[in-house]
C-alpha cells in the first residue's frame, strides 16, 4: 500500500503541476508546427511558474539563515507536500459546499416540472444570445481569413500556413474561399504588404476558438430543443385519460427493441408522469441526510473524546467487531458522497464561456485539460479530509493508532504545527457558511446585480428571458411541425402515385422499344423524342415538391423553369441548390 500510494500522490502531482499545465498551452497554442507549439508551451509555463519559484525561494533562504530551523530533507519535503494540500483543501471546501446543497436541491427540484420548464425557457433565450455571438465572431474571423487568403499567392513562403487555416475552417467557407490557385501571380515584397508569421499564429488561434464555439453552440442548441420539446410532452400528458404518453416529435434515432418491448407507451406515461417525480424526492431526502453528517463531521471531527464524527463513530463500532467488509462499505459510501459532491461542481463552474465542461463531446481541449487538473489537485486533500472525518489520520486525531499507508506517504505534518493543529482542522468548519450562502443563492444574486443574468424566479429580468426563451421554442417548434407535414406529404404523394408513375413508365418504355423495332432502317429518329412524352408529369412533381417543403432561396438565383437551371452548382447569393431532371427524385 505504501509503494500503491507514493506511485499515485506522485503522479498525479506530476500532471497537476507539470505535464498538465505544458499540454494546456500546448492545446491554446496557434502555432503551424510541433516545434513552435512546444516553444510557446515552455515560454508561458516559464512565465507562470516563475511566480512560485520566486516565493519558494525566498522561502528556502528565509529558513537558511535562521538559525531557529534545521530542517533536513524529509522535512522539507513534507512542508512541500503540506504546502499543495494547503491549496488543495481551500479549493476542496469551496467545491464541497456547494455540492453539499446544490446536489440534493436539484433532485428536489428535478420533481418540479413546472420549474424545469421555465429553467429551460431561460437558458434557451440566454444560449440564443450565445449562438448569434458566436455566429457573428465567425463570420468576423472568416472575413480576415479571405483577406488574407487573397492577399498571399500560391507561391508565398506562407501558403502553407493559409492552407493549414483554411483546414480549420468550416466546409462551406472553404467552398467560397478556395485556394485562390487560379492567377498564378507571383507576390512582390516591395509592392504589397503581407502579414508576419505571428499574425497568422494568432489568427490560427482566433479561428480554432471561434469555430469549436460555434459548433458548440449549435449541439447544444439542439440538446435544449430535444429536453424543451420533453418537458412539454410531459406537462401535456399528465391530464392525459388513456394514460398513454405521446410525443410530438418521433425520435430521430432507431430505438431498441428490448427497450421499445418493455419500455411501452403506458410504462412511460407512469414512470414520467406519477412515479419519476417522487423518485426524485426520495432521492433528494435521502442526499439531504448525507449532506447534514458531513457538515456535522466536518465541524466536530476534532473533537476526540467524546467522539462527535458520525463516520467516525460508524467505523469505530466496525472496528470492536471486527467487522471488515462492513469498514469497507462505510468507508466506499463516504468518500464516494464526497467525491461526488465535489467532483460535480467541477462540471457545473463556467468562466466566462471560456472555460466549461460541455456534453456530447463539445468541450475544448483547454477546458478538459484545466478539469483534468483540478481533479489531480483535488484528489491528495480529499484523501486526507476522509482520513480526518474517520479518526484515522494520527495527526489529526492525536491518537496513539496505527498509522496510515496514506498518512505515511504525507509524512509527520506537526513539522508545521500551525497547519496540522490549525488549519487543518478549523478551515473545514467553513464549509457551514459556504452551505448556508449556497442555499440563500448569495452567488446567484451577486453574479445577477453585477450583470450576468442568472436564474431567479423573483426578477423581472429572469422573467422577461422565459418570455423570450418561450418563443424562441415555440418558433422552432413550428418549424419542426412544417418539415414533418412536408415529409409526410411527400410519404404520402409516393404511395399514392409511386406505382402508377412507375407501371406508367414502364408501358412507355415498351411503346417505344416496339415502335422503334418496326421503324425502317435509315430513319434515325433519336430516343428523347419519345423520352420526353411525360415532361409534363416531371413538371407536376416538381411543383408538388416544391410546395411540399418550401426552400430558403433568393429569388435573383432561381429560374422559371427548374428544369433549365444547372444542378449542384454554388449560388453565391443565397443557399437555393436548382434541380435538374437527373437529381429531382434521388430522395424519392
Amino acid at each position: 500500500m505504501p509503494i500503491f500510494w507514493r506511485v499515485v500522490y506522485w503522479t498525479s502531482q506530476f500532471l497537476t503541476w507539470i505535464l498538465l499545465p505544458f499540454m494546456q498551452s500546448y492545446a491554446r497554442s496557434g502555432g503551424f508546427s510541433i516545434t513552435g507549439k512546444i516553444k510557446t508551451a515552455l515560454i508561458e509555463n516559464a512565465i507562470y511558474y516563475g511566480t512560485y519559484l520566486l516565493i519558494f525561494g525566498a522561502f528556502l533562504i528565509y529558513v537558511a539563515v535562521n538559525p531557529h530551523f534545521n530542517l533536513q530533507w524529509n522535512q522539507l519535503q513534507t512542508i512541500g507536500i503540506a504546502a499543495a494540500n494547503t491549496w488543495g483543501l481551500f479549493l476542496l471546501v469551496l467545491l464541497l459546499g456547494y455540492g453539499l446543497v446544490e446536489i440534493p436541491r436539484s433532485h428536489w427540484n428535478g420533481a418540479k416540472r413546472g420549474y424545469l420548464l421555465m429553467k429551460t425557457y431561460f437558458k434557451a433565450a440566454k444560449l440564443m444570445t450565445e449562438k448569434a455571438d458566436a455566429e457573428e465572431n465567425l463570420e468576423d474571423v472568416m472575413e480576415e481569413v479571405r483577406k488574407v487568403n487573397e492577399s498571399i499567392k500560391y507561391n508565398h513562403p506562407l501558403r502553407k500556413c493559409i492552407d493549414t487555416i483554411l483546414k480549420k475552417c468550416p466546409t462551406e467557407y472553404q467552398e467560397r474561399m478556395g485556394r485562390n490557385m487560379d492567377d498564378y501571380e507571383d507576390f512582390d515584397e516591395k509592392q504589397n504588404s503581407y502579414p508576419s508569421e505571428k499574425s497568422l499564429v494568432k489568427l490560427h488561434k482566433q479561428v480554432i476558438y471561434s469555430v469549436q464555439r460555434h459548433r458548440r453552440t449549435q449541439v447544444q442548441w439542439q440538446i435544449l430543443l430535444e429536453q424543451a420539446f420533453y418537458l412539454e410532452d410531459v406537462a401535456k400528458n399528465e391530464t392525459s385519460a388513456t394514460r398513454q404518453f405521446v410525443h410530438t416529435f418521433q425520435s430521430q434515432e432507431p430505438e431498441n427493441r428490448i427497450v421499445q418491448y418493455f419500455y411501452t407507451p403506458t410504462v412511460e406515461w407512469y414512470w414520467e408522469c406519477l412515479l419519476r417525480p417522487w423518485f426524485c424526492r426520495i432521492l433528494a431526502i435521502v442526499l439531504a441526510a448525507f449532506s447534514i453528517i458531513v457538515v456535522w463531521s466536518e465541524c466536530t471531527f476534532f473533537s476526540t473524546r467524546p467522539v462527535l464524527s458520525l463516520f467516525a463513530v460508524f467505523i469505530q463500532l466496525a472496528e470492536r467487531t471486527y467487522n471488515y467488509i462492513y469498514i469497507e462499505m462505510a468507508c466506499f459510501l463516504t468518500i464516494f458522497f464526497l467525491s461526488i459532491c465535489v467532483y460535480s461542481t467541477v462540471f457545473r463552474i463556467r468562466v466566462f464561456n471560456y472555460y466549461y465542461l460541455a456534453s456530447h463531446h463539445q468541450t475544448d481541449a483547454y477546458s478538459l485539460l484545466f478539469s483534468g487538473m483540478l481533479f489531480c489537485r483535488l484528489t491528495p486533500p480529499l484523501c486526507l479530509n476522509f482520513l480526518g472525518l474517520t479518526h484515522m489520520d494520527s495527526s489529526i486525531s492525536h491518537q496513539n493508532t496505527q498509522v496510515t499507508a496514506y498518512t505515511s506517504i504525507m509524512g509527520s505534518m506537526r513539522v508545521l504545527s500551525f497547519i496540522a493543529d490549525g488549519f487543518y482542522i478549523y478551515y473545514p468548519m467553513l464549509v457551514v457558511i459556504l452551505c448556508i450562502a449556497t442555499y440563500f443563492s448569495l452567488g446567484t444574486r451577486c453574479l445577477n446585480l453585477l450583470g450576468f443574468q442568472q436564474f431567479m424566479g423573483d426578477s423581472e429580468m429572469t422573467s422577461d428571458l422565459i418570455d423570450e426563451g418561450k418563443e424562441l421554442i415555440r418558433r422552432e417548434k413550428r418549424k419542426r411541425q412544417r418539415q414533418e407535414e412536408g415529409e409526410n406529404r411527400r410519404r404520402e404523394w409516393k404511395e399514392r402515385y409511386g406505382n402508377r408513375e412507375d407501371s406508367t413508365r414502364n408501358r412507355n418504355v415498351h411503346t417505344d422499344q416496339k415502335e422503334s423495332s418496326f421503324s425502317e432502317p435509315s430513319t434515325n429518329r433519336p430516343l428523347s423524342k419519345y423520352t420526353r412524352s411525360n415532361g409534363k408529369t416531371e413538371r407536376d412533381r416538381i411543383e408538388l415538391l416544391q410546395d411540399a417543403e418550401p426552400l430558403d432561396f433568393n429569388a435573383d438565383t432561381i429560374t422559371d423553369d427548374p428544369l433549365e437551371s444547372d444542378s449542384g452548382r454554388y449560388q453565391p447569393g443565397g443557399r437555393y441548390l436548382s434541380m435538374s431532371r437527373s437529381r429531382i427524385f434521388d430522395d424519392v
